[in-house]
């Protein structure tokens, strides 16, 4: 007995669909056509009785877990640099550095009014002012930065300052780590400090001692990277994977070609794009979606008790039974008091109550195998501990070898 011979598609829908095409393409145009084409279509064909059946089963694409690359990579060579340099801040209300105990405070102030024609060093002795502070001031330079563009700026105290407020920031040169200048930095400081003062107390809000300037820096010096000329580039992973790396050479390649990139190690990911638009390229290579593989981790900070796991963190069956030891101590004295013309004295006798909780009521529990990480919080959550207790648990669990996953105690 032969197998039946599969009906061929309806001559209808074959026909419809390069005319369909066209449709589409025609009406690209309009915002709601755009919309609607966002949304997953199911081709649907005319049955022997009219009846509408798919045409194929529908596919469920699931992209939550799928992020772009440029998300989870760098462009190695593309970063930023950071500037360091040190000023003076004036203006202040009697809150700066006591020029007798801040010895560089007082040089550097008779430096600058001597730059600006003033002498004042046959008085320095003498000098008393406290609306000065030396400060270090700090940014960052951005790639690709150009001359004459703004950069922000922060400024901390490095004298015995209480406070910065209102203070004013003079022309203060940013150096790398070269030693040479990329910007210059000035401006009013910002803290958002609230201090008070009184007579038999303070309060203060935040840091005053430390504070920004926005767009405080222009950017005197630009650093040469010729990104349009480099055609061998390498993407640098932020968090290095192997199957994250391939991952990537894999849509890179599917997108632009076999060979375009390479997976080299966990971290890096190497690109030819020799005879190619290098911008244009890397536009596209960074809006591709890849999904990244994560560790099976779990990080405990037991300053604070938190607990992360990863996606993939597994554990294997095991039996819990946990229990706190819980000792309460309580004092309740009582006072004694002589008979009448005894001539005794009133004594307080001290009386102690001591309790222990040895958690004997708890009982044995199971903790079964999970194949999510959703199964496994629900596993844990049924134990009924808290936070503290969990840690002292999944302890137990990896030194006895059921709990499949990096356990990081910070």
């Amino acid at each position: 007995m032969h197998a039946p011979i599969p009906p061929p598609a309806p001559p209808a829908l074959i026909a419809s669909i390069p005319r369909a095409r066209r449709l589409l393409r025609g009406a690209a145009c309009c915002p709601s056509v755009r919309a609607a084409l966002s949304v997953p279509l199911l081709l649907t064909c005319a049955g022997p009785a009219g009846a509408a059946r798919p045409h194929s089963p529908p596919l469920a694409i699931a992209t939550a877990d799928y992020v772009r690359v440029k998300d989870i990579a760098d462009v190695e060579g593309i970063r930023e640099n950071q500037l360091v340099g040190y000023g003076l801040v004036v203006g202040l209300n009697g809150t700066g550095d006591k020029l007798s105990n801040a010895v560089f405070t007082k040089e550097s102030l008779v430096g600058m009014l001597e730059r600006l024609g003033v002498n004042t060093r046959d008085q320095i002795a003498t000098l008393q002012t406290k609306n000065v502070a030396a400060v270090m001031v700090t940014a960052t330079l951005p790639a690709f930065a150009r001359v004459g563009s703004r950069i922000d700026v922060a400024v901390s105290a490095i004298g015995d300052a209480t406070n910065l407020s209102g203070g004013t920031l003079l022309v203060t040169p940013l150096m790398a780590a070269d030693g040479e200048v990329y910007g210059v930095s000035q401006g009013a400081i910002s803290t958002g400090a609230v201090s008070a003062k009184g007579a038999a107390g303070s309060v203060t809000r935040n840091v005053p001692t430390a504070g920004k300037i926005a767009n405080g820096a222009i950017v005197e010096r630009e650093v040469n990277f010729a990104l349009g000329s480099r055609p061998d580039l390498f993407l640098a992973l932020r968090n290095p994977d192997l199957t994250t790396a391939r991952r990537i050479e894999s849509v890179i390649n599917a997108a632009l070609g076999s060979g375009t990139a390479q997976a080299t190690d966990p971290r890096s990911v190497a690109l030819r794009l020799e005879g190619r638009d290098v911008v244009a390229a890397l536009a596209d290579i960074e809006d591709l979606r890849v999904q990244p593989d994560t560790p099976a981790v779990v990080i405990i900070d037991e300053a604070s008790g938190t607990i992360v796991m990863g996606a993939n963190v597994r554990i294997s069956t095991v039996a819990i039974a946990q229990g706190n030891l819980t000792i309460r101590v309580s004092e309740n004295p009582e006072v004694s008091q002589p008979a009448p013309f005894s001539k005794g004295k009133t004594t307080t006798a001290p009386r102690s109550t001591i309790s222990v909780d040895t958690g004997s009521d708890h009982k044995l529990g199971m903790l079964t195998s999970a194949p999510t990480l959703r199964d496994l919080v629900a596993s844990l959550n049924a134990l009924g501990v808290g936070p503290r207790d969990l840690i002292s648990i999944l302890q137990a669990i990896k030194a006895a070898g059921a709990l499949q996953a990096d356990l990081e105690v910070r």
